[in-house]
């Protein structure tokens, strides 16, 4: 494999965490993969928790077939999103991973999720070079 098809096969299955927060809502099921003290502290409004040891268990009840799955984990220094996207493919889902995972979905700007409602953090000028204004519903 050459470095032209090494990074096209890499595109099919990542995705960005700002063409997530774009998704057309419902094309997606985004699947925090985190264990559930990571999960309480905050996660993607609208995501289904399931931590990657239970996905052969889970997916089946909580993620309808033909579903296009994002999964996600704490953020590039954690690998947890890429065995649970492992796991998603081996069930036969068409599956990619968020690229930066929440770390990134929060240096965004973008909406959190706690047991308290939604909220989001200023962006990061490093991360977004535009504010990023979402709704929080």
């Amino acid at each position: 494999m050459n470095a032209s098809e090494y990074f096209r096969a890499k595109l099919q299955f990542e995705i960005d965490v700002m063409d997530v927060a774009d998704a057309v809502p419902g094309s997606l099921v985004v699947v925090d993969t985190r264990r559930q003290s990571s999960w309480d502290h905050g996660h993607i409004p609208g995501a289904v928790h399931m931590p990657t040891a239970r996905i052969p268990e889970l997916a089946a009840v909580l993620v309808p077939p033909g579903s296009r799955v994002v999964v996600y984990s704490w953020g590039p220094g954690c690998n947890g999103s890429t065995f649970a996207a492992l796991a998603f493919a081996e069930l036969g889902y068409s599956v990619k991973e968020m690229i930066g995972g929440i770390e990134y979905w929060i240096r965004n700007g973008l909406p959190v999720e706690t047991v308290s409602g939604a909220h989001a953090e200023r962006p990061d000028p490093l991360v977004t070079a535009e504010p990023v204004i979402r709704p929080y519903s």
